[in-house]
C-alpha cells in the first residue's frame, strides 16, 4: 500500500531553490520541469518502497540518491516525511538535518 507523502517546509524550500538556480543558470525552464518531474517520480517510488533508501547510522532518517540529489526522509507506517532535498555538490557542512 502506498504511503502518504508529506513535504516539510525545508524540503519545499530546497526544491524551489534548486529549480530557481537551474532556471537562472540555464535560462530555460525545460530542464527545470524535467528535473522537478524526476524528483517527484523518485519520491513517488518511496511511497511504494520506503525502505529503498539508505538509513543514516544511529538515526531514523534515510536518504535516497537521485543523480546529484539526496532526498532525506523519515518513513512511518502510513507516511513518508520528506525532510530535505540536497544537492550533493554543495558543502556538506551546510546540511542540517536537525
Amino acid at each position: 500500500m502506498a504511503k502518504r507523502i508529506i513535504w516539510s517546509p525545508n524540503a519545499l524550500a530546497d526544491r524551489i531553490q534548486i529549480l530557481d538556480y537551474w532556471s537562472q543558470r540555464i535560462g530555460n525552464k525545460i530542464y527545470c520541469r524535467r528535473l522537478d518531474y524526476e524528483l517527484k517520480e523518485t519520491i513517488k517510488h518511496l511511497a511504494q518502497f520506503p525502505q529503498i533508501g539508505r538509513q543514516i547510522v544511529k538515526r531514523e532518517e534515510r536518504f535516497l540518491v537521485k543523480d546529484y540529489y539526496q532526498i532525506f526522509y523519515i518513513a512511518t507506517s502510513t507516511e513518508i516525511h520528506i525532510l530535505h532535498i540536497w544537492d550533493s555538490r554543495r558543502d556538506p557542512s551546510d546540511l542540517n538535518l536537525g
